[in-house]
């Protein structure tokens, strides 16, 4: 018994016309989408941001974007400038790692939040944790040197075997407190 198949042929301008048309569907629900969702992806980030930088100031009422200045904020606390806030990068051990950074008028440090790193997991990485993280609290800029003797309390101690994650790290804070004090006078 001989079974019989319909086929049908279909020219090269019917495929070509089932994909335009199929691709302009999908482009227009693709379109669609991203035309209801950006705004609120946008004002997400922004509230992100915010919440970010409230961390690092946590006696700051506003933030406001600095004129002339990519990514930087004035943290303010009635009407007053209290601190910037600032991005930072500095090459660690296993690539760039980007920083954002609170400091004071006059160069000291507030508090800073690593936003990406590719830092050794256990090594490296322990520069976004305590202790590392607070002995940079109220440092000056000429106190913002990477040590290996524990009995040094005035600069910053070395992560053990992460010497370079530390001294990175301390690198990109201590630039954005020069940068800070250069904008500001150091008033």
């Amino acid at each position: 018994m001989a079974v019989e198949h319909n086929t049908k042929n279909y020219s090269v301008f019917q495929v070509a016309m089932n994909l335009t048309i199929a691709c302009l569907i999908s482009g227009a629900i693709i379109g669609g989408t991203y035309f209801i969702t950006e705004p609120v992806t946008l004002q997400k980030n922004i509230i992100l941001k915010n919440q970010a930088m409230k961390a690092l100031v946590k006696d700051a009422e506003s933030f406001k974007t600095v004129d002339g200045k990519k990514d930087w904020f004035v943290a303010q606390k009635d009407g007053k400038v209290v601190a910037y806030v600032v991005p930072a990068e500095s090459k660690g051990f296993d690539g760039e790692i980007k920083m954002l950074v609170a400091v004071t008028t006059d160069g000291k440090i507030i508090d800073y939040d690593i936003l990406s790193s590719n830092e050794t997991p256990g090594l490296g990485d322990n520069a976004s944790k305590e202790p590392f993280k607070k002995q940079f609290k109220d440092k000056k800029i000429e106190d913002l040197i990477v040590v290996k003797d524990p009995s040094n309390i005035n600069n910053i101690q070395a992560i053990t075997g992460a010497t370079i994650s530390s001294r990175a790290v301390t690198k990109g804070i201590k630039e954005a407190a020069e940068q800070v004090v250069e904008y500001t006078g150091g008033k």
